[in-house]
């Protein structure tokens, strides 16, 4: 059983590790390899990493070994900065759960609407939660603009 808990300033080197392997692996089998290379190439610098934890409230799934199989990210106005599931341990619910949790946060703060920047790859997933698409762009990564959608939820 996975456990959910607040992320630490020392969970960042886990993070970076998951968030880089899981866009080079889950990732490709939407994007190039250029543009997963580039993408996962924003996570080489931490220094963002570590400013976002004071914008956004980070959480993190343990498995019952202790080892780190997720992490979320929602600020207080509803933002969805970031959900990855490690690449070894996908369609096991992990994702379900922690955006549970942060959906959950979110009411909690009195948020009205949840939104988010979705991969091609977590599409499916956002939809599944019920989100629709508000409109597709090409975003920035590092050097390549990648496509992905703007999605939101009402959740009152």
């Amino acid at each position: 059983m996975n456990k959910i808990r607040q992320a630490n300033l020392s969970d960042i080197p886990v993070l970076k590790e998951l968030y880089q392997n899981t866009i080079l692996t889950v990732n490709r089998k939407d994007y190039t390899v250029e543009e997963v290379k580039d993408w996962a190439s924003c996570g080489d610098d931490t220094t963002h990493l570590v400013e976002s934890f004071e914008e956004q409230h980070y959480v993190v799934a343990e498995n019952g070994k202790g080892v780190i199989v997720g992490f979320a990210s929602v600020n207080d106005t509803g933002y969805i900065h970031t959900l990855f599931v490690h690449k070894d341990f996908q369609h096991q619910g992990i994702a379900t759960s922690l955006y549970k949790y942060i959906e959950v946060y979110a009411k909690e703060k009195g948020v009205k609407k949840v939104t988010s920047e979705v991969s091609i790859t977590a599409k499916p997933f956002f939809e599944k939660q019920g989100f629709q698409v508000d409109e597709e762009q090409k975003r920035k990564a590092n050097q390549l603009c990648l496509i992905n959608y703007k999605m939101s939820k009402q959740l009152f």
